[in-house]
Parts: C-alpha cells; sequence; structure tokens
C-alpha cells in the first residue's frame, strides 16, 4: 500500500487530501510512517526501523503502525498495490 499521489503531506506533518479538501496533522511518528510509506517499504521493514531507532518492542510497533493504517485508509488516503 501507498499514499496516493495527489496528497500533500508538509515536513511539519500537515496531511491535506485534494479531492477532500480535508486536512489532517500527523505527530512525528505518523509523518516518520508517511515518509517510508512514500518510500515503499512494507510493514517488515517500518517495524525494523522503528525498533532500531527507538529501543520498542514488535509488538508495540505492529500495533501502532496497524492503528495508523486504519486511520489513513478511513481518511481514504491510500492506495492499494
Amino acid at each position: 500500500m501507498k499514499i496516493k499521489k495527489n496528497i500533500a503531506i508538509s515536513d511539519s506533518g500537515f496531511i491535506f487530501n485534494p479531492d477532500t479538501g480535508e486536512s489532517f496533522t500527523a505527530n512525528p511518528m505518523g509523518l516518520e510512517i508517511l515518509d517510508m510509506l512514500k518510500e515503499g517499504l512494507d510493514l517488515a521493514e517500518i517495524s525494523k526501523r522503528i525498533m532500531a531507532r527507538y529501543k520498542t518492542e514488535k509488538d508495540t510497533v505492529e500495533k501502532d503502525y496497524s492503528d495508523f493504517i486504519n486511520m489513513l485508509e478511513q481518511y481514504n488516503l491510500l492506495v492499494h498495490d
């Protein structure tokens, strides 16, 4: 899955969906995940990077990732490969 190409994301975490006119704000961790999704990384690679950087547990990362992805899907910001 990837972020839709027309979604605008600022360096500060401001997200704008031109299709709906809605805007959102991501926290720093959300912004990191968005950047990794834009790179085309999958859950395994994203988890690996986050666990290495923040010294956290795999279960915690995967739950938080899943919650964040569900939110992105709810707001129609993702496209599935």
